[in-house]
């Protein structure tokens, strides 16, 4: 059996047709830590399998493929050669998929000690022009703008705005603070930096793109979510209408931004929560998904 013309059709279903699917469905927005996992099982679904489709291209093998050759052959193309040598088609299929884990992890790596960094930076800026405040377990800026956001990590911290202070209600304040906590506690900047890694090394790739994108969005509502529990709807959704035009810093995470109106239309519309039948399915197939492309490659019963 070739499993190179599986390998490599389900890896493009992957990369380029289940993104499209997944943002036309209208449960994501209501199950948001349920679609990041999706998001990122499919991630790992599409590397294992560009891994895979890489290996299985360079090497031959009785169950697992013909190779390229034979892959080409099976297209009704006489290429004209025969096998490839197996040394190198050895190391080929060694040595492009390790390529491809070292990518991702490298990638993850420089995202994570850049923001890091660039975190460390603006930490000293706020600890030397603001003032830390007990009560609100946060560091206070002057700044003319309504604006929150935390810089996580180690040593984090919760930054807001003195004009935030002072307008908002103290209600709409401790909103905005279970806000930032959320991201801090939830780690969501390691979820960004993975979503980053990828749209890295596949940034041609339309699942990357909306994944990072979707990505950010989506944490942004899980936190929306964590304030929700301690604080009214009307509460979290005036304090994000009036914080919407500041601008965050990089490498912060905050609850204005661009993403401001998706979100207040979601806090302020009618809440409608998953169905606990398509919550189970949906977190089996994000579980199943990764292991895929090596059912793939490998199907049960093939020696």
């Amino acid at each position: 059996m070739n499993a190179a013309p599986a390998l490599v059709g389900y890896t493009a279903a992957v990369g380029f047709a289940a993104p499209y699917l997944l943002l036309r469905a209208d449960w994501p927005h209501r199950a948001p830590a349920l679609a990041a996992a999706v998001w990122h099982a499919l991630a790992v679904s599409f590397s294992f399998g560009a891994a895979l489709s890489a290996a299985s291209l360079a090497m031959p093998a009785e169950h697992l493929h013909a190779g390229m050759v034979g892959l080409l052959h099976a297209c009704g193309l006489d290429v004209g050669v025969g096998r490839p040598d197996p040394e190198i088609a050895a190391r080929l299929a060694v040595g492009v998929p390790a390529a491809i884990g070292i990518a991702l992890v490298a990638s993850f790596a420089f995202h994570v000690v850049r923001a890091r960094r660039v975190r460390s930076e603006h930490r000293e800026a706020v600890d030397l022009v603001g003032r830390h405040s007990a009560r609100l377990c946060a560091t206070v800026l002057p700044y003319d703008t309504p604006a929150a956001y935390c810089l996580p990590g180690r040593d984090p911290r919760i930054v807001i705005s003195d004009a935030a202070v002072r307008h908002l209600t103290p209600e709409q304040l401790g909103a905005v603070l279970e806000h930032e906590q959320a991201h801090i506690a939830g780690r969501h900047h390691l979820v960004l930096a993975t979503v980053e890694a990828f749209y890295s090394v596949f940034r041609w790739v339309p699942l990357a793109r909306h994944a990072r994108e979707q990505t950010a969005l989506l944490l942004e509502m899980i936190a929306d979510d964590r304030a929700l529990r301690s604080h009214s709807h009307e509460a979290l959704a005036t304090a994000m209408y009036e914080m919407a035009a500041a601008r965050t810093p990089k490498g912060a995470l905050a609850a204005g931004g661009q993403s401001a109106l998706i979100r207040l239309k979601r806090v302020l519309g009618p809440r409608k929560t998953a169905h606990p039948a398509l919550w189970g399915s949906v977190a089996a197939a994000a579980l199943t998904v990764p292991l895929l492309p090596l059912l793939v490659a490998c199907p049960p019963g093939l020696g």
